[in-house]
């Protein structure tokens, strides 16, 4: 602890002004369209994680598909096994491959594995289009288990790899690409199914035609892997301190001896070695302080249970499952329940725009997550009532293929639940995962973090449609009740992140959530003399504004 640490005077989380050190201003310089450029080519892999969701479901539901590999004939029961393994091999091939590219992030870097991820998501892709009906479905799984090791790589070190080459102050814009990405592919997807549909005969060509887009994202995201700088974090942490000045100066668009960019290095320096002090050294090292430290073990719960918390609202299930979902709605034949995807798939695209141009940097994670989320209970008790009481699959089975009144409102109530998930839920749990860990563990807990979204992805996956099945109205009562409880958890034990240095991130977590940015922002100026400020923004602050910190405005 530093001596200027020793003079801090706590008073509920505040400090008096006399302990803030001068500050530094902030260039414009490093808010540039270099970083903003690479961040986008990073998170692009999300692209094809978006249009597998967006056009798999559809895909399969196909007549010329369900024909070619003998779908029609089956029962109920083993028709839905099919299809339930073709959808949930890939979120089980994501799962093992963040654990996989873990030592790969780690020991090699993050661009070299984004480079074989990126190659993996391109095999795979390809691996897909030799299934036919004297094949059978062997080359889709293998294609599709390969393409999902690649994705789960990508899910491992994209969002942290953003991360480390982001500025503070829009960093949860930057890693919020990601997510952009993510609705991208999927309305991509969506809308290519409907166009399948609507202008190819019923054929090999028509299904075959969704799987072969693949490549385009695939190749293009591995190709452009190659010009990604090394994250000078990462060069750091392996010592290398003239590779990493020399990627960060690129990177700030400022010269090596501009004050800001030393203090930067500096700072990134200073932090990096205390961790790796306090954590050891090897590849082993990581691991342990993660399961063996109490704190890094509590932090990889929060982190990792905000996946399971994001499936408990039910995204998987309706992205998935989506004509189908409509189907129980009451929404008749296969070109309106493709145009009903397509119009989510919008809605949702539209709603991750939101968040990352206003919601996530401006009014932060902890409301996101808590009180703009709160709508999506009401929709799915409401979409579980309607199912319950009206039965709108029992009656298209009856040949009563009226619209009603009610049914209407359950559509747009899925829209309406479309559009505030998409702005809270959908993306901020990447933004924190890749926020709130060490550099000296943030390898190994991105991976686990990955890896507890691919589990609970491939559990719904596989599940869902043998739910609808079964319980129907149930299951959306089920995500009604956990979309109920899950903010309030957020609320109690999830610090704000918004605006936190990298360096300061262990400091949220010395107090409780609700009272830990500011603090951890006033004991960043101390620890690390990093009291900044934008350029329009240099008189020292007075007493009355105690509570307004240098570094607290520089990131407003």
């Amino acid at each position: 602890m530093s001596e200027k640490s020793n003079q801090i005077v706590e008073d509920e989380g505040q400090w008096s002004q006399q302990d803030i050190p001068e500050k530094i201003e902030i260039p414009n310089e490093i808010y540039n369209f270099k970083v903003v450029l690479i961040a986008i080519i990073a998170a692009s892999a999300a692209t094809i994680i978006g249009y597998d969701a967006g056009f798999i479901g559809g895909t399969v539901s196909l007549k010329s598909f369900q024909k070619e590999f003998g779908l029609d004939h089956m029962t109920a029961s083993a028709k839905a096994n099919v299809e339930a393994n073709v959808v949930s091999v890939f979120q089980a091939g994501a799962y093992f491959g963040c654990l996989m590219f873990y030592p790969i992030g780690e020991l090699l870097g993050r661009k070299i594995g984004l480079i074989l991820s990126g190659f993996l998501l391109t095999f795979g892709a390809a691996i897909s289009l030799i299934s036919d009906l004297h094949r059978g479905l062997g080359a889709i799984y293998a294609g599709r288990v390969l393409t999902g090791v690649g994705i789960g790589g990508c899910s491992g070190l994209a969002p942290i790899y953003v991360s480390e080459i982001s500025p503070a102050a829009i960093r949860g814009k930057l890693v919020g690409c990601w997510e952009v990405s993510w609705q991208v592919g999927g309305i991509v997807g969506y809308w290519i199914n409907y166009g399948v549909l609507q202008n190819i005969p019923s054929g090999r060509k028509q299904w075959t035609i969704p799987f072969a887009i693949q490549l385009v994202p695939s190749v293009i995201f591995w190709l452009l892997c190659f010009i990604l700088p090394e994250s000078p974090r990462f060069l750091v942490a392996k010592g290398k301190i003239d590779k990493a000045r020399k990627n960060l100066a690129s990177l700030r668009r400022l010269p090596e001896d501009h004050p800001y960019f030393v203090h930067e290095l500096d700072t990134i320096n200073k932090s990096i070695q205390e961790c790796l002090d306090a954590t050891g050294r090897g590849f082993f090292a990581p691991l342990k302080a993660l399961f063996l430290t109490r704190k890094m073990l509590y932090r990889l719960l929060l982190s990792s249970s905000l996946f399971m918390m994001q499936n408990g609202f039910g995204i998987n299930a309706v992205t998935y499952y989506s004509p189908t979902i409509f189907k129980s709605l009451g929404v008749q034949g296969a070109n309106a329940g493709l145009l009903s995807t397509g119009i989510f798939g919008l809605l949702k695209g539209a709603a991750s725009v939101l968040w990352v141009f206003v919601l996530v940097d401006t009014f932060g994670r902890r409301v996101c997550l808590c009180y703009i989320a709160l709508p999506c209970s009401l929709c799915m008790w409401y979409l579980g009532a309607y199912i319950k009481i009206a039965d709108p699959a029992g009656r298209l089975a009856q040949g009563d293929i009226g619209e009603t009144p009610g049914g209407t409102a359950a559509k747009a109530m899925l829209y309406i639940w479309t559009v505030f998930y998409g702005s809270t839920w959908n993306g901020t749990p990447w933004v924190i995962c890749a926020e709130i860990f060490p550099q000296s563990v943030r390898t190994a807990a991105q991976a686990i973090n990955a890896s507890s979204n691919w589990f609970w992805a491939f559990m719904i996956g596989h599940f869902t449609g043998k739910a609808l099945a079964k319980i129907g109205y149930g299951y959306y009562f089920l995500f009604a009740a956990c979309s109920l409880v899950f903010p309030i958890v957020v609320w109690f034990v999830y610090p704000e992140t918004k605006g936190v240095p990298l360096e300061a991130i262990d400091y949220l977590f010395e107090v409780s959530p609700w009272r830990a940015h500011s603090y951890a922002l006033k004991k960043f100026e101390i620890e690390f003399n990093g009291g900044v400020a934008s350029s329009d923004e240099t008189s020292e602050p007075s007493e009355s504004e105690s509570d307004e910190t240098p570094a607290l405005k520089a990131q407003k």
